[in-house]
């Protein structure tokens, strides 16, 4: 039987950090060796991280990414390795991969489909690659290819496997949204088998910015079968000794999420996508502000998993018309995650705010002015705490409010990560049950679970003043938004039609708060930000 032990090294790097990930690397080849494995997987742009983005454009940044490269191979005896870097030929870049044998470079092959669209943008930097080489390593037909290529039927798999390819290593910077995992087995157990090839999908991960990368990296057999798996946001060698020729035992599928299904995987990413943007920027600790709502408490639970509770100080701020049930659930959510709490009121700042502006504001009635001043007090008080001691605030704003502008510039928006912008309301109330279900107490307030959602910035305010309940809210978001439904479309689902066209309308219109708003982890197909880019200034209307 026709065997080869492989290693693939799910790690994590960082973009820009080249010292530290050649060291990574170097490390999991020697790991790999030691494990008596023939060859070693790096992913995607393992060297520079993924994706650099415009630090590409700079001369030297290709010329030490080349110079650790050379470390690399220098690192190689007795073993066999492909690591992802860029390549420079006549000042062309090409997102690359090096295939290494015994401190050799026997090979580089060259992404031939280059992804342009949602968060992705390779034509910027890169070439497209022409050629799909076999490399021939321990007697054994390898082909190599780069994430994207992949998923084309007729793409490099075919054209490696008809030239005699008898594995295929696929490698990968590919990023998280929900129940995408399926996606990649689905697509690659469909490559495997109409190739009637062993391919190896090899993921990074790790969080980068609004990006988090889930690792989930696997094996196939000829027959598509999936015969091994890593696991999803952690860093991992994964040692596998595959039978090219003879039966790999399957094992079994993953467990579909369905409909609210994906609350442990959502969980996982933001709490990795956290941890990396507080850590990987040299963070030490974190601030939020608790108001004894939902969207805080989730936001505070996550910071707790992601840098640990001694690293996580909560900050309540009540005004005139905080209730008395948000300053219990803000002290008791305090209490069972084990953070720091400290009270800064807000009413005598927001009393000396009305006295300064009591003459131009005579004989007009109070409004969202007010409102805004007493959010935008306490977003003051947040980055004071933030200069003072160097913590990191994370905002707590969701998807829904985002989407429709139910957030104040300046204020609620202030600070510098937003954890759960992705995350619509209807999800933060299913990931806040997961986590007490997962606890096996409630960690998060069983009021703050069914008590109405309020701003609480005038007397019994509640979301649903101005917005139309979240149950209803929701779908329409993601037809708009996510589907790029049309009015009309979004209406022959049976959604009502004004409430359709005023959530369309502020949609559109909150454009320029949106793209003042803090970086945020993505978590679904479409987010705000580098998914969906719609200018500021835009008369056209679909409604």
């Amino acid at each position: 039987m026709k065997t080869i032990k492989i290693a693939l090294a799910q790690i994590n790097p960082t973009v820009g950090g080249i010292e530290g990930n050649v060291l990574k690397i170097c490390d999991y080849i020697q790991q790999a060796r030691e494990k008596k494995s023939s060859l070693v997987i790096f992913p995607e742009l393992s060297i520079t991280g993924y994706p650099p983005e415009d630090i590409l454009l700079k001369r030297h940044f290709i010329d030490d990414n080349l110079e650790a490269l050379s470390r690399v191979i220098e690192n190689t005896k007795d073993i066999a390795a492909v690591v992802g870097f860029v390549d420079r030929k006549d000042s062309i870049l090409y997102n690359a991969a090096a295939i290494i044998q015994n401190c050799r470079m026997i090979g580089v092959y060259h992404k031939v489909f280059l992804p342009n669209y949602g968060v992705f943008d390779e034509y910027r930097y890169f070439r497209a690659g022409t050629e799909t080489p076999v490399y021939r390593i321990e007697d054994i037909n390898i082909g190599v290819n780069i994430c994207e290529d992949i998923w084309y039927p007729e793409g490099p798999a075919k054209y490696q496997a008809i030239a005699g390819a008898e594995v295929i290593f696929n490698i990968n910077a590919s990023p998280y949204h929900m129940g995408k995992s399926h996606l990649r087995e689905k697509m690659v157990s469909e490559r495997a088998s109409d190739n009637k090839i062993v391919i190896a999908y090899l993921n990074t991960v790790g969080g980068q910015d609004e990006l988090v990368f889930d690792g989930g990296s696997f094996i196939t057999d000829k027959t598509g079968e999936i015969i091994v798996r890593g696991r999803q946001f952690e860093e991992e060698m994964i040692i596998s000794e595959i039978a090219l020729d003879g039966y790999n035992p399957p094992i079994p599928p993953l467990e579909k999420g369905g409909e609210g299904g994906f609350e442990e995987e959502v969980y996982k990413a933001l709490v990795l996508g956290t941890r990396d943007y507080v850590i990987k920027n040299d963070f030490k600790q974190a601030v939020i502000g608790l108001s004894g709502g939902v969207d805080s408490a989730l936001v505070a639970a996550i910071a707790v998993d992601a840098i640990g509770k001694e690293n996580v100080t909560g900050i309540f701020m009540p005004s005139p018309y905080t209730s008395k049930e948000s300053r219990e659930d803000a002290y008791g959510l305090s209490k069972n995650l084990g953070i720091k709490i400290i009270e800064a009121p807000i009413s005598n700042i927001f009393e000396v705010y009305r006295e300064s502006l009591k003459m131009e504001f005579k004989g007009l009635p109070d409004d969202k002015t007010e409102e805004n001043l007493q959010a935008r007090i306490r977003g003051n008080i947040l980055m004071a705490f933030s200069n003072k001691f160097g913590w990191l605030v994370l905002t707590t704003g969701n998807k829904s409010e985002m989407s429709v502008g139910y957030a104040t510039l300046y204020g609620d928006m202030a600070g510098g990560f937003a954890v759960i912008k992705d995350v619509p309301k209807t999800l933060v109330y299913e990931l806040c049950k997961w986590k007490n279900s997962n606890e096996g107490r409630a960690v998060i307030p069983k009021r703050v679970l069914w008590k109405e959602p309020s701003a609480e910035l005038r007397p019994d305010q509640k979301d649903t003043d101005s917005l139309p309940p979240y149950p209803v809210l929701d779908p329409i978001l993601k037809a708009y938004v996510e589907d790029d439904k049309s009015f009309e479309d979004i209406l022959s689902s049976g959604c009502e039609i004004e409430c359709t066209r005023k959530v369309i309308e502020m949609i559109d219109r909150s454009e320029y708060k949106r793209r003042q708003s803090p970086p945020g982890i993505k978590i679904t197909p479409r987010a705000f930000g580098k998914d969906r880019r719609f200018p500021i200034t835009n008369k056209y209307r679909s409604y």
